[in-house]
């Protein structure tokens, strides 16, 4: 009973850490784009980053996977009886593998051209094409509350956008930006992150296969497409100033952040519960607006802060259902 009773504080406490660590990432990831984006200098080109990120995924996922196998021999064993053994299944990986690649890249067009907490308040459309494919793929049937959530979620978008678009006179330091781009990127990222996220859900239903070696999988097939989509878009500037041109420190601590994201998302998927993780990211958004004031200028207008409650008003809504009627929020990699 004693140790019942520590496995229960230790999960608990595990619960809460994760979901303070996802409040923390999600609201720093968007603050760090922004600025790696529009800061001073050399600009270091997003699809080595997209590239690095996965790199770091992938390491981090085999030293967990040799950790929960107990050695390097198990290890090799495990890759070679769920890699190397099922071509199809690793195959089939290579979809949600592309796609997010290009979500990733898509990310960063968009934080090039929107302010963090525009970026932050748009990106949670996901939970709409999250839904969206849910119901297509997985026939999912969603509650009213959740249409209405849904319904929600869009209009309070909608309300951000215009806000931002009639109120952004102020100028901004960095490249020159363009609102439509980063609105159709980041409305493209969601697209792919839902569709994504749902194929992987399905993936994983039904498949004796760990979060943490689908994810070896996943990285496995998305470091080839990412390095394509490096010399395809960026060959010629990579062969003349390196495949680090623009790297620093600031880099290198976005790369590690962007890769953490989907390996927190996994801690706290399986320690806590929907309603708790939309309480993270809603809380992220928060946080996003009131740094955004004070790092870059951004003027917070009633407008926006109606959209911006409309959104975190959803994010409650469409969590608070009972688990056994809701379509399942996937398993992402960010």
């Amino acid at each position: 009973m004693k140790f019942s009773t520590e496995t229960s504080k230790k999960t608990h406490m595990l619960k809460y850490v994760s979901l303070v660590v996802l409040t923390v990432q999600n609201a720093l990831l968007g603050l760090s784009m922004r600025y790696a984006r529009t800061r001073d200098g050399d600009m270091f080109l997003s699809s080595t980053a997209v590239v690095m990120s996965e790199v770091v995924k992938l390491i981090t996922c085999l030293i967990i996977v040799y950790v929960e196998t107990g050695g390097i021999v198990q290890l090799l064993e495990t890759i070679d009886k769920q890699i190397i053994q099922q071509p199809m299944d690793t195959l089939k990986v290579c979809v949600p593998s592309f796609v997010y690649v290009i979500q990733n890249n898509l990310l960063y067009v968009s934080a090039s051209h929107l302010d963090a907490a525009t970026y932050q308040v748009t990106y949670q459309l996901k939970i709409l094409t999250t839904a969206m494919f849910a119901v297509l793929i997985l026939k999912k049937e969603l509650l009213k509350t959740q249409w209405i959530s849904l319904v929600m979620l869009v209009g309070g978008v909608v309300l951000v956008q215009l806000a931002q678009s009639s109120g952004s006179s102020h100028v901004h330091s960095g490249p020159e930006q363009n609102r439509l781009i980063g609105f159709m990127a980041a409305l493209s990222a969601c697209v792919l992150s839902g569709f994504a996220g749902i194929f992987f859900e399905k993936m994983l239903k039904g498949s004796d296969i760990t979060v943490w070696m689908r994810n070896v999988q996943l990285s496995v097939c998305s470091i080839p497409f990412a390095l394509l989509s490096c010399f395809v878009y960026d060959g010629d500037i990579i062969s003349k100033q390196g495949f680090f041109f623009g790297y620093d420190k600031f880099v290198y601590y976005l790369v590690l952040l962007q890769a953490g994201g989907g390996l927190i998302v996994a801690v706290v998927v399986k320690f806590a519960d929907n309603i708790l993780k939309g309480f993270a990211t809603s809380l992220a958004i928060v946080i996003s607006c009131v740094a955004s004031i004070y790092i870059f200028s951004f003027h917070l207008t009633a407008q926006f802060t109606l959209g911006a409650a409309f959104v975190i008003g959803s994010i409650f809504l469409y969590g608070h259902t009972p688990k056994k009627n809701t379509a399942p929020t996937s398993t992402h990699r960010v």
